[in-house]
């Protein structure tokens, strides 16, 4: 497995990072290789995800989310 190393990191990362890793209960490398996880290796798409991006995106009815949908599906 390789190694990787990231300098020069600014206080206003580092900061939030270390508090992260502690609220999860990991140690700094921990918490950086499951970011990188998460984005590298994306999870399935779950309720509480979901939940979260139609929360994110204001969606208030099923219209809106119609709407959304279809615009998305056209542009593909």
């Amino acid at each position: 497995m390789a190694s990787l190393s990231i300098k020069n990191v600014p206080d206003e990362m580092l900061n939030p990072l270390r508090e992260r890793a502690q609220n999860h209960r990991r140690s700094m490398q921990g918490e950086l290789l499951t970011i990188l996880e998460d984005v590298v290796r994306p999870a399935s798409l779950t309720l509480e995800i979901i939940v979260q991006r139609v929360t994110e995106r204001g969606i208030m009815t099923g219209d809106e989310s119609t709407t959304m949908v279809r615009a998305e599906r056209n542009a593909r």
